[in-house]
């Protein structure tokens, strides 16, 4: 009894001071505020099938103060019960605000049913609906559910408004968005919801080259490799991906079904149906569908070649064609290895990846080498993502001090096959990405050099 006495005295101990280390920091924010409400877009992106997708509501358009508000709220550790998550935790911006798990881990450990979707481009789906099944009608009821949730941050919303009422830097900016300095659900609702639907990445390479090409998206764009080229030609012809993931948005309509199972494992929105998200930075999104199931982009081309199950509500345009209407087995496209790895490679162009830098995006909290937590402050390397690789996959590593820094990778014989980082770099978290396309099948090693010290993980090459 004295035993568990004194375990749950120390719990409590450690998460005051959690907490109190905490409160006592404020976000790092530029005297003016960011843009947020005119972000200028490309021409191909103005048009009237796009702007009639936008679900942006009347009564909450963007303002740079709500989206600058949305921006604290999202990476704030205040908005979970025991103050550990935010919804940049399972929301990162490297990972084009998705996460590199296939499930999620919430507030105690416990993983979420399914894979956190990414948010770039939430704001233009016609129906405004959202979560995989579209349980929630609109943005702004969609980011109030993962706070009250039991798993994945489970805090009430009368006791998060509590919270930020005792924070003088909250009250400063909920008065520079809503006039006043009360914190509520709706307000934290329609902040939220303003930072999510900023998140428009429109520089990729597909859009220079779209911009550089008059008329409509088909081959050959300007800019494009030959393989990039092919690619979009498989995705608009023999693929017909684009009869899902439409138009420049590459963004689905209503929840389909799409043959992962051939029997209901999850229902999703009714029959194993799911919203298609925007295939916009799917490069940096892995997993793929619902559950993440799928680590790499060659995974999801596979199950559209081959691999589509015949579940009852199979979508019609997975089906073989029949002259007579009857429901026909599940189509295959038979695609050469070839247009496969074009298509992935022509995905690939999708990613604006100076949008996962942009600083109007990016965490607020994160704190400065004076001022970092003790955790914070050790060299960590992650395994990279996705693992097993056959493209390109990330490795992400922390640095607690600024420094010159090595991160080789070496085969099974420890001869080393890249250098992904030689030099000096700033502290705190940094992204760095392999091709691991040419490299053989097997087992592999990274390591991570800093002065003194050295950190290594194991990762796998796969086909």
């Amino acid at each position: 009894m004295i035993r568990a006495a004194l375990t749950l005295l120390t719990s409590g101990a450690v998460l005051l001071a959690a907490f109190s280390s905490r409160v006592v920091q404020e976000p790092d924010l530029p005297e003016t505020p960011l843009e947020y409400a005119d972000i200028p877009l490309p021409a191909h992106l103005t048009i009237t099938p796009v702007r009639a997708l936008d679900n942006t509501p009347e009564d909450n358009p963007i303002t740079n103060a709500g989206a600058t508000l949305g921006r604290v709220l999202f990476y704030d550790t205040r908005l979970s019960d025991n103050l550990t998550v935010s919804c940049g935790t399972c929301h990162r911006a490297e990972n084009g605000f998705s996460d590199p798990r296939p499930k999620s881990v919430g507030l105690h450990g416990s993983e979420t049913p399914r894979h956190s979707m990414g948010l770039a481009f939430a704001r233009y789906y016609g129906s405004g609906a959202m979560f995989w099944d579209e349980r929630s009608a609109t943005l702004e009821e969609q980011v109030l559910v993962p706070i009250e949730d039991p798993v994945e941050m489970g805090l009430s919303l009368d006791v998060l408004t509590a919270r930020l009422d005792a924070e003088p830097f909250y009250a400063d900016l909920f008065t520079a968005a809503f006039g006043s300095p009360e914190a509520s659900g709706d307000r934290i609702a329609r902040a939220l919801a303003q930072f999510v639907r900023s998140m428009v990445a429109a520089d990729s390479r597909y859009d220079r080259a779209r911009a550089a090409t008059p008329g409509r998206p088909d081959p050959p764009l300007a800019g494009f490799t030959a393989a990039e080229n092919r690619g979009l030609g498989v995705f608009t012809r023999a693929g017909r991906c684009n009869t899902c993931h439409l138009g420049d948005l590459f963004v689905g309509d209503i929840p389909r079904n799409n043959g992962l199972d051939a029997v209901t494992t999850d229902p999703g929105a009714g029959g194993g149906r799911f919203k298609a998200p925007s295939l916009r930075n799917v490069g940096l999104t892995a997993p793929y569908m619902h559950d993440g199931r799928f680590a790499t982009l060659e995974e999801v081309v596979e199950h559209y070649d081959s691999g589509v199950q015949d579940h009852p509500q199979l979508d019609a345009r997975l089906r073989a064609f029949s002259p007579t209407g009857n429901a026909n087995p599940p189509r295959r496209l038979g695609l050469s290895d070839q247009e496969k790895a074009d298509l992935v490679a022509f995905l690939h162009t999708l990613t604006d990846v100076d949008f996962t830098t942009d600083e109007r995006w990016q965490d607020p909290f994160r704190p400065s080498t004076a001022t970092a937590a003790p955790e914070a402050s050790r060299l960590r390397l992650d395994a990279p993502s996705p693992n097993p690789a056959s493209g390109a996959t990330a490795f992400r590593f922390a640095l607690g001090a600024p420094g010159p820094v090595a991160l080789e990778v070496f085969d099974a014989r420890g001869r080393r096959v890249a250098m992904l980082a030689n030099g000096n770099r700033a502290a705190g978290e940094h992204t760095v990405r392999l091709n691991a396309a040419p490299l053989a099948p097997g087992a592999y090693v990274a390591r991570l050099r800093t002065g003194g010290e050295s950190r290594s993980v194991r990762f796998a090459v796969a086909r």
